[in-house]
């Protein structure tokens, strides 16, 4: 699919889709859990589609209405020999640990761009958990055997907090006794918290946090039957790009965030605060304004989906921005720095990369221009956020990207007053 925006500017009230990382991990928590859990607000993105089809895969029954879905469980027990992760890179980080929990063989796959993403991860850990893996040259397809026998073990955490997640959800669920998880150079701690709270939300032993540096379960607490609500959060993630499209294009009025919320992508506010944006912040609402904006400093390194949105909001501000967690981008939908200083240099926008830093040399505004989403939902959507106070027409190929995380972002921005039209 095809996208053009024009030039638009925009207003109106808003409330914030619901959050992927809040669903997936709601899902995997429920399952490993037991008993019936009752979801609000459920997502419904690609990725959350696919964690609703792994749980099922699992054992788990579902029963869907508009607003809320119902999950219940008797533990993790297979009722598939395979199970297809989509292109969720939390899904597949997060499940195959609870998936190595059965006794028999099960495939793991997935589709797109997780194909080619690393997970030598399980071919290194697993086996130390009695677990046997089968993989290609360290890629999907996965075969996986246990069960997991929570063991004393260490792991790295530098290239994503999703693999201690998994391992995290799977020792819970195993009844984990004397045991502790240590773990070297842990990123993204912020959705480490975001984890360790949905445990807790869902009756699960949430083990003791020593400083991020181990986490030991102590093994007195087993899973419960009893039923339980949980209200999935608005998303954070995806609602950066409506709040730096408001800084950009027009005051808008975002609901539906908790602004106390562990989701580290949260920290977009310090960014727009930083850069002299319009901004008022409340508990129930965040209204935001164009102002004029100069450059700004920002560490991503513990929330690096927000270098597409902090691009476009870089765009527009008067000086080079400097963004630090560059080495965190490799191994996403795409190269993501690569692919914003490609798709962004079409419209103008010169990104300079040194190691770790991605420099923006904003302020001179940007030119429309026809891009390209490398199939990565977060460089569509800063693409359109851009495009809105682009000079001329901005037409962005494999627009339908956004599916994957956020599938009514073109809906949402058009009912705030951008003008988007979809070419099939």
């Amino acid at each position: 699919m095809v996208v053009t925006v024009e030039p638009s500017s925009i207003s109106g009230e808003i409330w914030a889709a619901a959050s992927k990382s809040s669903m997936q991990r709601a899902c995997a928590a429920a399952i490993a859990a037991g008993g019936i859990s009752i979801i609000r607000n459920p997502g419904n993105s690609n990725d959350d589609r696919a964690a609703l089809g792994v749980i099922k895969a699992l054992g788990a029954d579902l029963k869907e209405t508009e607003n809320e879905l119902i999950i219940q469980s008797s533990g993790i027990e297979a009722r598939s020999a395979t199970v297809h992760c989509g292109e969720s890179g939390l899904g597949i980080r997060m499940f195959t640990p609870l998936v190595a929990l059965n006794k028999e063989a099960i495939t793991i796959t997935g589709e797109g761009s997780l194909v080619n993403r690393p997970m030598d991860f399980f071919d290194e850990v697993l086996p130390q958990l009695e677990v046997t893996v089968q993989s290609k040259d360290g890629k999907l397809p996965l075969v996986v055997k246990g069960p997991l026998v929570p063991k004393n073990i260490t792991i790295d955490g530098s290239l994503s907090s999703q693999f201690l997640t998994g391992i995290l959800l799977a020792y819970a669920a195993a009844g984990a006794r004397d045991v502790a998880v240590t773990v070297t150079n842990l990123k993204s701690k912020p959705y480490v918290d975001l984890t360790l709270k949905v445990m807790e939300d869902f009756g699960l032993e949430v083990p003791e946090n020593r400083n991020y540096e181990s986490f030991y379960f102590k093994g007195n607490h087993s899973t419960g039957t009893g039923n339980r609500t949980y209200t999935v959060e608005g998303d954070w993630s995806g609602a950066a790009f409506l709040l730096v499209a408001g800084a950009i294009a027009g005051e808008i009025n975002v609901k539906g965030l908790d602004v106390f919320s562990t989701q580290a992508d949260k920290a977009i506010l310090q960014a727009l605060i930083s850069c002299g944006a319009g901004i008022s912040i409340e508990p129930e609402q965040i209204i935001v304004r164009p102002m004029p904006m100069n450059a700004f400093q920002f560490d991503a390194t513990d929330c690096p989906d927000l270098f597409p949105p902090l691009v476009a909001l870089a765009a527009y501000c008067t000086g080079t921005t400097v963004i630090e967690g560059v080495e965190r981008l490799t191994h996403k939908e795409s190269n993501r720095a690569l692919t914003l200083q490609e798709e962004f240099g079409k419209m103008g926008l010169v990104i300079e990369l040194q190691g770790d830093l991605m420099l923006i040399k904003g302020g001179n505004g940007l030119t429309g221009a026809s891009v390209h989403s490398h199939h990565d939902h977060r460089i569509a959507m800063a693409c359109a956020v851009a495009a809105l106070k682009a000079s001329g027409i901005t037409t962005i190929d494999k627009a339908e990207a956004i599916n994957k995380s956020y599938p009514g972002f073109y809906d949402h921005i058009r009912s705030l007053g951008a003008t988007v039209k979809e070419i099939v």
